[in-house]
């Protein structure tokens, strides 16, 4: 038995046994923004790493050192935010995973919490897959809290009850919801929320008081760790039998590393 999923705290020879044993590599993908008053900046990055460590225990996988860091202009206008541009972070995440494909990695599960994120991996992912012959599966799993969770947690909303679940889960102690003294207007948040989100209809927003005006909005003081640990063992256990279906039906039709590279030259 491995003691760590994180890739970072194993020694090589424990890495290059599991990568043998299971070609598996999931990067968890984050941001280092405001949450307000009651939530730490690293919110979407502790939430993605903790999933992603949930996740590879049930599918005997890797942890890679992601870096913290995501694609977030939406939220420079406050204070404790740290963006990347799409360029940067695209290279960052190829350039991390290329280096276990040379190592071995075959199979590569993206685990993101961050929306900002979204389109710079999908094109990072397609050349992982193209370029370097990875079987490359991306999940949004503040999306899969959001069906999961939704109803009773009042939505996915920043920096309410969905992301304070999931920093309970892992950092408790970095929580502070009695620090909770404001909240913007819940109607108008949910309403421009869902604008952004449709499938068919994607405005592009100046930052994230055009949501809500204080920074954040929802309903966190519900939050438990009780029910952060529950909603993390959900959570990993329909990512991990969804993603494991998923990588069988990719492994039927596109064959192994080899095979791919091969397709790439021909091309």
């Amino acid at each position: 038995m491995l003691p760590s999923r994180y890739f970072i705290e194993l020694t090589q020879p424990e890495i290059a046994t599991q990568i043998k044993r299971n070609p598996l590599v999931l990067l968890p993908a984050g941001s280092v923004e405001q949450h307000g008053p009651h939530l730490p900046t690293g919110t979407d990055t502790f939430a993605a790493n903790v999933i992603s460590a949930a996740v590879a225990e049930r599918m005997d996988g890797l942890v890679l050192p992601a870096t913290p860091f995501g694609v977030t202009p939406m939220h420079m206008p406050f204070e404790g935010t740290i963006t990347f541009s799409p360029d940067t972070y695209m290279r960052v995440v190829t350039e991390t995973c290329v280096s276990t494909a040379r190592h071995g990695a075959r199979r590569l599960l993206i685990l993101n919490w961050h929306e900002g994120n979204i389109p710079s991996l999908a094109i990072a992912a397609e050349a992982l897959h193209r370029e370097h012959g990875m079987s490359v599966l991306t999940v949004q799993a503040c999306y899969v809290a959001e069906e999961m969770y939704g109803k009773t947690c009042n939505g996915l909303t920043h920096g309410g009850e969905i992301e304070a679940l999931a920093v309970l889960a892992f950092r408790p102690e970095l929580v502070h919801l009695d620090r909770i003294d404001y909240s913007s207007d819940h109607s108008h948040g949910h309403r421009m929320d869902k604008l952004r989100r449709t499938r068919s209809y994607q405005p592009v927003l100046t930052d994230i008081r055009s949501i809500a005006a204080t920074g954040w909005f929802g309903s966190p003081q519900h939050a438990t760790i009780e029910k952060g640990q529950r909603m993390l063992a959900d959570i990993a256990d329909a990512i991990a039998r969804e993603a494991a279906e998923i990588f069988t039906q990719l492994d039927a039709v596109q064959g192994g590393t080899a095979e791919i590279k091969q397709l790439r030259q021909a091309g």
